[in-house]
């Protein structure tokens, strides 16, 4: 299969499942057409993309969906610290980054992407985490439960693989803590473009089953003030894990992508002691 052959696959799955999504959170509001939407661009003819955001809603208190597809020169201090870059600068890539910040402190903070990116060559990233603020031992297990097997259809070794990835990525070496209760996460995929593909389909997917699941769940659990308080002080590891470490956020603002739509992922808000 050609490059650009791929590269259309893939953007228009991302863009499908941006709807699929969006469309998903609208059922949980049980209202339509929530979402603030716009449409960015780099420049001409260096790609852009589309970020849809809703804010206070009866589930959400904010959740973004971001679509992208962006191409051209990597400035030159991205030479060799990205694969493919130490003799080409030219790239391309698409993906979609939802972060889900809720109402209800008993309703996780909930982060998924997946992404194509070409330089010299093309691989595949993504994955998903969850961000409890309230314990609870029962909806870890299931999470984890269901993410082994979405990866043990595709192989056997995913699920080990790609939960130890997340817990060294998503993790705060200043606070000697993790973000979460950890997901899966992978990078530089690039084996079999055909089964890494399906394998990044069944993420998306997965992501949907779960938040869609996870919300029915927990959605008519009673909060105290208290609890809304841990939320906040959660939601500043949240911010402090974004800005300070996250590659994504680095990534978007260093290629020159649309700043609202990169820190979308903050909660509206947060608090420290």
């Amino acid at each position: 299969m050609e490059l650009i052959t791929k590269k259309k696959i893939v953007k228009n799955w991302f863009m499908i499942l941006q709807d699929i999504i969006t469309n998903d959170i609208e059922k949980i509001e049980k209202k339509k057409n929530i979402f603030k939407s716009k449409n960015w661009s780099r420049g001409l003819n260096q790609g852009g993309g589309e970020f849809r955001i809703f804010e206070n809603g009866k589930i959400f208190e904010k959740v973004g969906v971001n679509f992208s597809e962006v191409y051209g020169k990597f400035p030159h201090k991205f030479k060799g610290q990205i694969p493919g870059t130490d003799k080409n600068s030219n790239f391309w890539a698409s993906g979609i980054s939802v972060v889900m910040h809720m109402k209800n402190p008993h309703i996780p903070a909930m982060h998924f992407n997946t992404r194509y990116i070409v330089t010299s060559h093309g691989w595949f990233g993504g994955g998903m985490d969850v961000t409890p603020c309230l314990k609870d031992v029962n909806f870890k297990n299931w999470l984890h439960k269901e993410l082994k097997k979405t990866c043990d259809k595709h192989n056997k070794n995913y699920y080990k693989k790609y939960k130890k990835w997340c817990e060294r990525y998503f993790y705060l070496p200043h606070r000697n803590e993790e973000r979460g209760i950890g997901g899966i996460f992978f990078d530089y995929k690039k084996g079999n473009w055909e089964k890494d593909f399906a394998f990044v389909r069944d993420v998306g997917l997965l992501f949907s089953k779960i938040f869609n699941e996870t919300i029915k769940k927990k959605k008519k659990k009673k909060w105290t003030k208290k609890q809304k308080e841990i939320q906040y002080l959660k939601r500043g590891r949240y911010v402090e894990f974004n800005l300070l470490y996250d590659r994504g956020t680095k990534f978007g603002l260093q290629t020159g992508g649309n700043v609202e739509g990169i820190l979308m992922s903050l909660p509206p808000i947060a608090k420290w002691k």
